[in-house]
């Protein structure tokens, strides 16, 4: 009798045990998955969900309401000095929905595994930057040409912009030639075109090519015509310089060679790159003044100049250098200093001196689009590997080429369009009271 009740007690044991290990395995897997969400919902995993608010929202369909602390708009503020904050609300569009932007910078369908980057906002000292409004922008140029001139970061710049603009209407690629060199895009809800026209020194130059010398030509003292010949039709212009002048060149100025930078063998007086960035926004700029500056009223042109983009290898460039930071500096963590500071500086100090022999020209806006500092604070912003496809996903590479110079669409370099639109908002307050 007393093994019968032994076996039973057995029996009952393990028919409890099979009962209940299936539920104790359930229960771990579900405090596992709910540890997992709580400590995700402060910082979404991707921008899918607000990218879908802002084009399925009727009220609202370029951006969600604004936060609190972005209400109200001074555009008077210095928005130039501040510290990147976190933003919970990630960007207006991504890597699938927008058609325009340049594969090397398409980080998100490349692969890039963190999304941390793109959950970061400019909060300036004195103010608050609103969110990027693309039905206020296209207001704001409706029947305007706005064109982007300059090296690959003019071209970076305005993918950003057309893509955020595509949030809240569609554009037509009217026209295409040169490898994507030069393009001009339509938006017929408000009559805007968008155009690039590549041109890295913005003065005349001659690129170096693998049939020809190994170096460029620039001559300082005359405008890119490429882009020049259609000044007179131009109603924004973006002006975006400074990698391309790094490179080996010699210069020319009245018909003679001025000297030249990294050139052995030539001959030539080494001069820098310096005061030959200098020479070539002036020469530039006051183009743009003596051929548009003298019309006025509805005919004038407003000029933005993108101030430098600093890069942020860590090594060289071409030796594996890498950009592998997934976060931005803190505000005091990093100082504009070195060549990033002095190509800031002439940039700056060309505008102001522009500005002057602008000055009582009617219909004329000149203005610093002054981006080095937010820029040199966003090391992981970059596309680093993520410039090919995957660049992993056959293990570990050796050495897999990096670019630290560009930026990922979407990412920090939206922020840039976004001080353009407070920009464009100044010059209309402005425009209002002087009539």
């Amino acid at each position: 009798m007393a093994t019968v009740s032994s076996n039973q007690a057995k029996e009952q044991s393990s028919f409890l045990t099979k009962k209940l290990l299936p539920w104790t395995l359930y229960a771990l897997i579900l405090v596992t998955l709910l540890h997992f969400y709580l400590n995700t919902l402060s910082f979404p995993p991707s921008p899918q969900p607000q990218l879908l608010h802002s084009l399925n929202s009727h009220s609202s369909p370029h951006s969600p309401p604004p936060s609190d602390d972005e209400k109200g708009e001074d555009t008077s503020c210095d928005y130039f000095n501040g510290k990147w904050v976190r933003d919970k609300r990630g960007p207006l569009y991504n890597g699938t929905t927008c058609g325009t932007i340049k594969e090397n910078q398409n980080c998100i369908t490349h692969g890039r595994p963190d999304m941390g980057y793109l959950y970061w906002r400019w909060k300036p000292n004195e103010c608050h930057l609103p969110r990027f409004d693309p039905l206020a922008f296209l207001n704001l140029v409706r029947n305007k040409h706005l064109a982007f001139v300059g090296d690959s970061m003019a071209r970076n710049q305005l993918e950003s912009l057309l893509c955020m603009l595509t949030t809240a209407s569609s554009s037509t690629l009217l026209y295409n030639n040169d490898s994507n060199k030069f393009r001009r895009w339509h938006f017929a809800s408000h009559n805007v075109s968008v155009s690039l026209y590549w041109s890295p020194f913005l003065v005349k130059g001659v690129e170096k090519s693998n049939g020809g010398p190994d170096h460029n030509e620039l001559y300082l003292d005359h405008v890119d015509e490429r882009w020049g010949a259609d000044i007179g039709e131009m109603s924004l212009i973006v002006l975006s310089i400074g990698h391309w002048f790094l490179h080996p060149a010699v210069y020319y100025e009245g018909g003679l060679v001025l000297g030249c930078h990294y050139c052995p063998g030539l001959n030539h007086t080494e001069i820098g790159f310096y005061d030959v960035l200098r020479k070539a926004l002036r020469s530039t700029l006051n183009g743009i003044v003596d051929r548009r500056g003298g019309k006025g009223g509805s005919d004038g042109v407003g000029v933005i100049v993108t101030t430098f983009s600093p890069a942020h290898f860590e090594g060289e460039w071409d030796k594996a250098g890498a950009c592998p930071k997934t976060r931005p500096y803190g505000k005091e963590e990093k100082k504009v200093e070195g060549m990033d500071a002095e190509m800031r500086e002439i940039e700056m100090k060309e505008v102001e001196a522009a500005k002057v022999k602008a000055k009582g020209i009617g219909g004329f806006r000149l203005e610093a689009l002054d981006v080095t500092k937010l820029a040199l604070l966003r090391p992981d912003g970059h596309p680093g590997p993520y410039m090919y496809p995957f660049p992993f996903s056959n293990g570990a590479q050796e050495r897999v080429q990096n670019d630290c110079v560009h930026w990922c669409l979407p990412g920090p370099i939206d922020t840039w369009n976004e001080i353009f639109l407070q920009i464009l908002k100044k010059w209309e307050e402005q425009h209002r009271t002087e009539e």
